[in-house]
């Protein structure tokens, strides 16, 4: 990997996102060498990734380079290498470019999508969690209503704008209510030869409300605000197959669509050498202590969406979301430090600074520690967090201008199909 020896500890990263570059920024300074490493070269904003799939943003908006994160870092590497293998024995990561011996390891790798088994859905059914994924569903979109408008099948012309969205979480609901958004202002513009009245969006969930991890106030809040859009919200049904034509359920309800959105859930992304049972628990995560330390190993740590800490407060481990990764990230630098000077370590507390999901055009809801809120300035609220997370300057102000120029315009001008995609359906 050319990475020079030194005097100083060498701690590898193995992940560019939240945690990853929260750690790494923690860093700056110390007396280490420090390793990142990742199979992308840039960070993704995830939260935004929906925007993207729906035309509102070009993904070098929500994307920034790992290498700039690192400038002006003494001693800071990063490496792009998708990694095959931890050996703990002999303190080396295995990867596509080489194997790199490590003094200190910290597993930052997150998430991906979670069918739960089911191949089908799997197969047939589009995903959302990462740019390239996003890019393909947004061409799948175009294209669907550019293939609508040349079939004589009425059948096939209603499945093509009939879109299935799988999960009541964030993701989902803000997925729905963009896509609602486009059916009302913007297909209309753009095919008028096609009744794009007929257009569907349907949000299905497993259980009794979306947005779960939030107040009722605010799931009830959102479902309205989704009805009113034009969604409709079906509660208490599972998706149980889908062979790229028919979606079916537990229940008598099917939906024909020739596009599955699967929101539904995530788990984290296993690494061999580390995902042995005594390693892992629930939703493939690592359980780790107080310290982030991976459990049977003081070297080694996790954090993020793959790291499994239970608390008093979280009997069932931290939220997968970015503000866990990020504090354990921040916490776990001053902690690698005080460990190479042989004080104590500090015990992870994680501070909720509240949820929120918007759904659409001054349409957001807010469960802060203190207030809880919904409306206009919630859509506000969640706007300006969003912008404050983002890493660059350029990438803040390009994603607020282009938010003020849809919200004046109506419009969405990314609704561009640069990467043809072909479904390869498959039974």
């Amino acid at each position: 990997m050319n990475i020079p020896q030194s005097s100083y500890p060498r701690i590898v990263i193995i992940g560019g996102g939240f945690g990853g570059i929260s750690l790494a920024k923690k860093l700056a300074g110390q007396e280490v060498q420090v390793v990142l490493m990742d199979k992308h070269n840039y960070h993704t904003f995830q939260p935004l990734l929906y925007q993207v799939s729906t035309g509102g943003l070009e993904p070098d908006s929500i994307a920034y380079p790992i290498r700039k994160v690192l400038q002006g870092y003494d001693n800071f590497f990063f490496r792009l290498a998708e990694v095959d293998e931890i050996n703990t024995e002999k303190r080396l990561v295995m990867t596509n470019i080489g194997e790199l011996k490590y003094d200190y390891l910290v597993i930052a790798i997150g998430s991906e999508t979670n069918f739960f088994g089911n191949k089908a859905l799997q197969q047939n059914s589009m995903a959302m969690k990462t740019i390239p994924q996003s890019l393909n569903l947004r061409s799948l979109i175009l294209q669907n209503f550019e293939q609508a408008l040349l079939t004589d099948d009425y059948h096939e012309r209603e499945a093509l704008m009939n879109f299935v969205i799988v999960g009541g979480g964030p993701t989902g609901v803000e997925l729905a209510g963009a896509l609602a958004e486009i059916k009302k202002g913007i297909l209309p513009k753009d095919y008028p030869d096609l009744d794009t009245r007929r257009a569907q969006i349907n949000l299905v969930q497993g259980g009794d409300r979306i947005l779960p991890a939030m107040s009722e106030i605010a799931s009830k809040k959102a479902e309205d605000f989704l009805e009113k859009l034009g969604v409709h919200v079906w509660k208490d049904i599972r998706v149980m197959g889908y062979d790229g034509k028919l979606v079916t359920t537990d229940t008598e309800t099917s939906f024909e669509t020739a596009t599955l959105i699967w929101a539904a859930g995530v788990q984290a992304v296993s690494l061999k050498g580390l995902d042995a049972e005594e390693f892992v628990t629930r939703g493939n995560r690592l359980k780790v202590n107080r310290f982030n330390q991976v459990e049977g190993f003081d070297s080694i740590f996790a954090i993020g969406d793959v790291a499994y800490m239970e608390t008093e407060a979280f009997p069932m481990g931290h939220p997968m979301m970015a503000q866990p990764a990020i504090q354990q990230g921040e916490l776990l630098g001053r902690n690698l430090v005080r460990l190479m000077q042989n004080k104590p370590m500090k015990p992870f507390v994680y501070r909720d600074k509240g949820n929120m999901a918007t759904i659409g055009r001054n349409k957001a809801v807010c469960d802060l520690p203190r207030f809880k809120f919904q409306g206009v300035f919630a859509w506000f609220v969640w706007m300006f967090v969003h912008l404050y997370f983002l890493i660059g300057f350029r990438n803040r102000v390009v994603v607020f201008i282009n938010w003020v120029y849809n919200y004046v315009r109506f419009d969405r001008e990314a609704r561009l199909i640069i990467r043809p995609y072909k479904k390869q359906l498959r039974t």
